[in-house]
């Protein structure tokens, strides 16, 4: 059997958030695994295979500077997006490389700190960058925004290391940033403390009119995972005195048949008016669902519906205790719930564990911590790897419409 690439690299992710909070892209962590060289040409066949048109873009983050050169010359023409670190250009080789790319009509991004831009002769080579910003440019730009003065920052370029929501409002408004990478959630579900979270009104909507389509009880469960504090309420909901229903709901789908169409477009009539329309929740719940995706893809295939839907769930409601603001436990006994998926997501043990522990370290860059859970759950590599890729070439982008 042919080796293939995805069993000699270790791969993790990071999503990019444009102005309008929805995903830009996704920038992918590339680092080599263990001695044998990466066929870097053999990578972006795969990712080719796997991506359509509707996939997110790529920015390709190689972690190794032979990785970088290797896919510098493969990389045809119409390749994703290829990040170089502004620091590894004072090697000859890769700047050679870089030019020849270039060249080629190679898309690239120079990566680096804001206050350290590149000259304007290694700057034509890159079409964007990816700007990192350090505490003192951070305290720059709220100031202009403050006083209302002309932001510092460099409209149409990508901004890593936000981490207030004040920071964020600032890039994506003001300072014209074409993409955020990674969301500072804890600082955005902080500022918005004092108000309960609601389910996302976007969410709501589209199930109730799923629900006037007549579409199948597969698209409303899809619809109803979408977003996790709605499928906690319709949990919540459905296990409650007002329902009177004799046995415990212990899944979507179970609920969903259980109560009847009539029911559902009442109590989705009845959130509607309280429903989320804040733009700032919209990465985190995508994050979240980005999450309960790859728990369930992580998990062995060959596994039946019900529980691929707890695994699923195990994924969608591990952050609940960020929304809901009070121990994860507690929120979860609340439901008549599978064990399986309480252990998962409060003591890390049983079956469901291996996946959630991956996916949550697949949102990083710590090689390591990867190459450690797949060691410790025996799971190949090359498997995760394919998952993860499947997933992300499925998240849908919504491009701008064309004007004609």
């Amino acid at each position: 059997m042919v080796q293939s690439v995805l069993g000699s690299l270790v791969l993790g992710y990071r999503p990019l958030w444009n102005a309008a909070r929805k995903l830009a892209g996704v920038q992918l962590y590339v680092h080599g695994h263990g001695s044998q060289l990466v066929d870097a040409a053999h990578l972006l066949r795969t990712i080719q295979e796997l991506w359509s048109a509707a996939s997110p873009p790529l920015l390709l983050a190689p972690r190794s500077q032979q990785l970088l050169l290797d896919l510098l010359a493969h990389a045809p023409r119409g390749a994703p997006w290829i990040e170089v670190p502004g620091d590894w250009l004072s090697a000859p080789a890769i700047r050679e490389a870089v030019e020849k790319a270039h060249g080629r009509g190679l898309r690239l991004v120079w990566r680096g700190p804001f206050h350290h831009l590149p000259d304007a002769d290694t700057a034509r080579l890159f079409d964007n960058s990816l700007l990192q910003l350090s505490g003192g440019d951070a305290m720059a730009a709220l100031q202009a925004a403050v006083a209302e003065q002309r932001s510092p920052l460099i409209a149409g370029q990508m901004y890593d290391n936000i981490a207030s929501r004040a920071l964020l409002t600032h890039c994506l408004g003001q300072g014209g940033a074409l993409a955020v990478a990674g969301w500072p959630m804890e600082d955005v579900l902080h500022a918005l403390r004092h108000q309960p979270l609601q389910p996302a009104h976007e969410v709501v909507q589209r199930l109730l009119k799923a629900i006037d389509d007549e579409q199948s009880i597969d698209r409303f469960e899809q619809i109803l995972g979408e977003d996790p504090l709605l499928a906690y309420r319709f949990m919540t909901y459905t296990n409650s005195a007002a329902l009177g229903l004799r046995t415990g709901v212990d899944s979507l789908r179970r609920g969903l048949v259980m109560m009847g169409y009539g029911s559902l477009s009442r109590w989705l009539a009845e959130q509607l008016p309280h429903a989320s329309t804040e733009p700032d929740l919209r990465p985190i719940r995508l994050a979240m669902v980005l999450r309960a995706r790859l728990t369930e893809e992580l998990l062995e295939s060959g596994v039946g519906k019900d529980l691929r839907g707890e695994v699923y769930l195990s994924g969608l409601f591990s952050q609940l205790d960020e929304l809901l603001r009070e121990p994860l436990g507690s929120i979860l006994r609340r439901l008549p719930l599978s064990e399986r998926i309480f252990n998962a997501t409060v003591l890390r043990t049983g079956a469901y564990a291996p996946s959630l522990e991956l996916a949550c370290a697949l949102e990083s860059e710590d090689a390591g911590a990867i190459v450690q859970l797949c060691e410790a759950h025996e799971l190949e590599l090359e498997y995760v790897n394919r998952a993860l890729l499947r997933v992300l070439s499925e998240l849908a982008v919504e491009r701008p419409a064309a004007h004609h």
